[in-house]
């Protein structure tokens, strides 16, 4: 009898025996690549609950090195992606922690570039492919990345909002989701807003003319 790899394509949009362990992971790392500006040169990442016990068998790791390389959910190289991270220079790390205190199926990424820039992504896996960021560096938030998403890394000023939303109205963008998420009041914070259409440049072009915003971050879909 022949065996079966873990790492065969068991549906039409998942390599992998688990959507949770291994669809979800590659998607919450995908995410959290596009959210990187610049070339990524070291991830370490910190698995909690399930991922933190069965990563390897589940193949959870591979997953998420597929996800910050760029695949997609059905990309047969996530079976390679040691090697692969390895070619493209990427150097990682894995480690657990037995904090009990978040959702089992967590993952931080602490994500280094060349040019000495950082970006911390906390990643949960709700089930059924289905993820969603629930931290960026010190900021709790909250989005899925099923919808166009853009990330405005401000401070806490009044008129920032206002500023976001007229610039993406006067490009035509229709806002299905806008949220802010801040540290403290007058500190950093994020303004998150999904859209059903894609984001154009122009946009964030704009938004970046407001003195207290400092980055902007893009996922399209």
């Amino acid at each position: 009898m022949t065996g079966i790899s873990v790492f065969e394509v068991i549906g039409p949009n998942m390599v992998g025996p688990s959507s949770s362990h291994t669809a979800g992971a590659v998607s919450m790392a995908l995410l959290a690549r596009k959210m990187f500006q610049g070339t990524i040169k070291r991830v370490d990442f910190t698995l909690y609950g399930s991922f933190a016990k069965t990563y390897r068998g589940h193949g959870t790791d591979r997953a998420l090195l597929g996800g910050i390389l760029g695949y997609e959910t059905d990309d047969l190289r996530i079976r390679d992606s040691f090697s692969l991270a390895k070619e493209a220079g990427i150097e990682y790390s894995f480690s657990v922690s037995e904090e009990e205190d978040v959702h089992p199926n967590t993952a931080d990424m602490h994500i280094a570039g060349e040019d000495g820039k950082k970006l911390f992504v906390r990643g949960v896996s709700l089930g059924g492919g289905k993820v969603k960021i629930v931290r960026l560096n010190r900021v709790e938030v909250e989005f899925t990345g099923e919808y166009s998403t853009l990330i405005v890394c401000q401070s806490d000023r009044q008129g920032v909002a206002a500023h976001i939303t007229k610039s993406l109205s006067d490009h035509n963008v229709n806002i299905a989701f806008m949220r802010l998420f801040r540290e403290e009041k007058g500190a950093a914070a994020y303004t998150v807003v999904e859209s059903d259409e894609k984001i154009p440049e122009e946009a964030l072009e704009c938004i970046k003319e407001n003195p207290y915003v400092s980055d902007v971050m893009l996922v399209q879909v």
